[in-house]
């Protein structure tokens, strides 16, 4: 019953509906200075009616202030300028207009509305209490009830919308808020009087029908509420609203089938905007077990929509990405090359098809789009970013480089700048250790002394020292950094800096708590090693057996041996070198 929810509140804030004063109705108070001052505030009406000038206008009603303070039409007419751009001083100077003319029912209205855009609530109370007695505004009812729920005062915000009907008679946006009052305080039976009432009163209106079917739901009373949706269908198919309210009716009953043939429905409507269905769309696979269980029904919407919007580029990207999700990823791949013949082609297209080709291991494709989209988009560093790591996937360590450097030329701003230099200094490190990764040995572990990978070693710390030099709380660098040193066993203070500031930026990163894990672990403190290693252990979705690995040297040098056999093991499951684990676990057996 989404359309009760939260509807008081909010208005309070649709104010526009406030009616200035016509001019000739404002009373002029006489002063010693009364017409140079009648002179400044005529000038300033002129200004801001004729010509649209608030600025100049404000001016001259300043100026007649300071020739008579007392002076309440300028006190308004400033009130009236100031309400959006300055909430305490138009509350100020409307207050002092209605309190030099307490007879002026608009000045008292704009004092009221200063307050409620002053966020005064409990100050404006008073004031629409007041103008609810004195004048005939179904406007003054409105705003007060909201007030007094706001107060959490919701049987006297009840009450006043029930005076309000009986002078002005059936009003349906007071009726809508009064319904949701009711239903708020559990006055069910009232509510469904007050619905019933507006059905009976304008039976051919489908919203009557859809909050009276909306009080029945809410009342369990399932039969009545779905022939109330139905009824306002029959009246309008094509209402949104009826058919939403259905939707969710059969939602919170579970009939999933009916609900997603009521969206089906909804999706067709010609009206509906086109964003709006691609956000119920996404709403409806944001659930991955809901959008298996129901696959069929689902593609069956994907599809229609495709076929209705087959030219929206929002349209084709979603039913692209369900066509991937169904497994019909050759499909995918022809919609999303489609869209980059397009003339107005976008980056997103051509990353889509680089990332589908990539997956399907077509690098020649690859490499085409990707030449297809610098064409289109020279200066975009993104596009160079991805051609450089195109080859370092591909171990193009030159080419990879110069992709990024071709990047660089073309980045706009420093943290850009810094991630990119960090990607060069990864390609320096993957020519450091070569086909073989660094194995990290615990306590076996040594330095290199290979002239060619210190050499690459010693500009990967370049790259890194100028990425850290343009935006020092670079995390990816600052975490890699830190555990290439720890590998090497040296600068271990400054590695262990980095590690924390890595860890600090990004809260939760199972990697980056490894390398502080580590680093402390180099550095003998292996109880402050194993409390953050068991935080990482334990944030890892991967079961990463890296992560394995390092716990169980740490609880082997805290001398935990069953419980780091455990986990060495673990490491071995996943993947991690079996010489590796093996000369560990004879170290192990050997120390006992």
């Amino acid at each position: 019953m989404r359309r009760v929810a939260a509807i008081l509140l909010l208005s309070l804030f649709f104010l526009c509906g406030f009616v200035k004063a016509p001019q000739q109705a404002v009373t002029v108070v006489e002063s010693p200075d009364s017409s140079r001052c009648l002179y400044l505030y005529t000038e300033g009406i002129k200004r801001n009616l004729i010509y649209g000038d608030t600025l100049q206008a404000r001016q001259l009603f300043t100026k007649a202030l300071e020739q008579d303070s007392t002076y309440a039409p300028a006190h308004y007419e400033l009130a009236g300028i100031l309400l959006y751009a300055d909430a305490d001083q138009a509350i100020r100077h409307a207050r002092l207009a209605s309190e030099l003319d307490t007879t002026n029912r608009w000045y008292r209205q704009l004092y009221g509305q200063a307050l409620i855009v002053g966020r005064r609530y409990a100050d404006a109370l008073p004031v629409f209490e007041h103008l609810v007695r004195t004048e005939r505004n179904p406007d003054h009812y409105r705003l007060l009830a909201i007030l007094y729920d706001y107060d959490k005062r919701p049987f006297s915000a009840i009450a006043i919308l029930d005076s309000a009907e009986s002078q002005f008679g059936l009003n349906p946006y007071l009726g809508e808020m009064k319904r949701g009052l009711l239903l708020a305080t559990h006055q069910f039976e009232r509510a469904l009087n007050e619905a019933q009432k507006m059905v009976e009163s304008i039976p051919y209106e489908p919203n009557n029908h859809i909050a009276l079917g909306e009080v029945y739901a809410l009342m369990k009373r399932d039969s009545l509420a779905e022939q109330a949706f139905r009824k306002a269908l029959e009246i309008d198919s094509s209402n949104a609203m009826a058919w939403i309210a259905l939707g969710d009716y059969y939602h919170e009953r579970g009939d999933m089938r009916a609900y997603l043939n009521a969206t089906y429905n909804l999706l067709k409507l010609e009206d509906l905007p086109i964003d709006e269905k691609i956000r119920i769309f996404r709403q409806l696979v944001a659930n991955r077990r809901f959008y298996r269980d129901n696959y069929p029904q689902i593609d069956i919407i994907a599809t229609t929509l495709h076929n209705t919007h087959p030219d929206d580029k929002g349209v084709t990207e979603l039913f692209a990405n369900h066509l991937i999700s169904s497994g019909k990823i050759n499909e995918a791949l022809v919609l999303f090359k489609e869209q980059t013949r397009a003339a107005d082609a976008t980056k997103d297209s051509f990353a889509a098809v680089m990332e589908i080709e990539s997956y399907l291991k077509h690098p020649d494709s690859v490499r085409l789009y990707l030449n297809r989209a610098l064409e289109r988009y020279p200066d975009d560093a993104g596009l160079y970013v991805q051609r450089g790591h195109i080859h370092l996937v591909n171990k193009e360590y030159d080419s990879a480089i110069k992709g990024y450097r071709e990047a660089l030329n073309v980045a706009d701003n420093d943290t850009l700048r810094s991630t990119i230099w960090g990607y060069v200094g990864d390609v320096y490190h993957q020519m450091a250790v070569g086909d073989e990764e660094m194995v990290n040995e615990g306590a076996f572990g040594t330095r290199s002394t290979d002239k060619a990978e210190r050499k690459n070693m010693a500009k990967c710390y370049d790259c890194y020292d100028k990425a850290l030099t343009l935006h020092a709380d670079n995390s990816g660098v600052l975490n890699n950094y830190a555990y290439f040193l720890s590998l090497e066993e040296r600068d271990l203070e400054r590695a262990l800096a980095m590690a924390e500031r890595a860890t600090a930026l990004t809260a939760n990163n199972p990697t980056y708590l490894d390398t502080h894990a580590w680093v402390l672990h180099k550095l003998g403190r292996n109880d402050d090693a194993k409390r953050i290693m068991r935080q990482a252990i334990s944030l890892d979705s991967t079961n990463s057996a890296d992560l394995q690995l390092h716990y169980g040297d740490i609880l082997a040098s805290l001398g935990e041996r069953f419980m780091a056999e455990i986990y060495w093991r673990k490491a071995l499951e996943n993947g991690y070198d079996k010489a590796s684990i093996e000369r560990r676990l004879k170290q192990l057996k050997e120390a006992k």
